[in-house]
């Protein structure tokens, strides 16, 4: 079971001056050998491929990916094992952010 998580530096709405911004996510992700980013998400199910478009970090763990989307001045990642969890609190400290689950 997956748990998303928001990783922003507005978590009451009321700072949008502190808002991400996606250059400087990129400029962050640019430095970590294991992402890469993409401006559409695909993955298949079954019979089907379903492709989504946004800006995307993907982190390469193995043979699997785990996309962090940027959407609106904030990461979104769904969490499904502490390894997971562990990327997602460095990306939080390195961006001095916060996560909520939700």
């Amino acid at each position: 079971m997956n748990t998303r998580y928001r990783i922003t530096r507005n978590a009451d709405g009321n700072h949008p001056d502190k808002v991400m911004s996606l250059d400087e996510c990129k400029s962050y992700f640019a430095t970590q050998t294991d992402f890469v980013y993409a401006e559409e998400y695909s993955f298949r199910s079954a019979d089907t491929t379903m492709t989504i478009p946004g800006d995307f970090f993907l982190w390469q763990i193995g043979e699997v990916t785990i996309p962090f989307r940027y959407y609106e001045g904030d990461l979104y990642v769904a969490v499904s094992h502490e390894i997971i969890f562990r990327k997602m609190l460095e990306v939080v400290e390195h961006l001095n952010a916060q996560y909520i689950e939700g």
